[in-house]
């Protein structure tokens, strides 16, 4: 799913709010996220997963064309761990 279609999807589901504002919701929820990231902090969705930032070390990578050694520098990556909700949602295990 794309963000329009999750921007549409929620519209179809709430008829009473304009598009243009479960647009901006969208947005603002997003904004929140990337936002908390950048700071460092991390971003938990109960039942959905959390967010989070890794750092990679420095190292020696390989040029994949050449095979010259090139020199790949520290930096820091967004990560989705899923909650048990989630995973037991795609494992087919529904809460009894």
């Amino acid at each position: 799913m794309i963000r329009s279609e999750l921007v549409q999807k929620l519209a179809d589901e709430n008829p009473h709010l304009y598009q243009r504002d479960v647009e901006r919701i969208v947005s603002a929820i997003f904004e929140e996220i990337i936002g908390a990231l950048a700071d460092g902090n991390r971003v938990e969705l109960r039942g959905f997963g959390a967010f989070s930032v890794k750092k990679r070390d420095a190292r020696v990578g390989r040029n994949p064309r050449t095979g010259e050694s090139v020199n790949v520098e520290e930096k820091h990556v967004p990560f989705f761990k899923a909650g048990k909700l989630l995973r037991d949602r795609l494992n087919g295990l529904e809460d009894s």
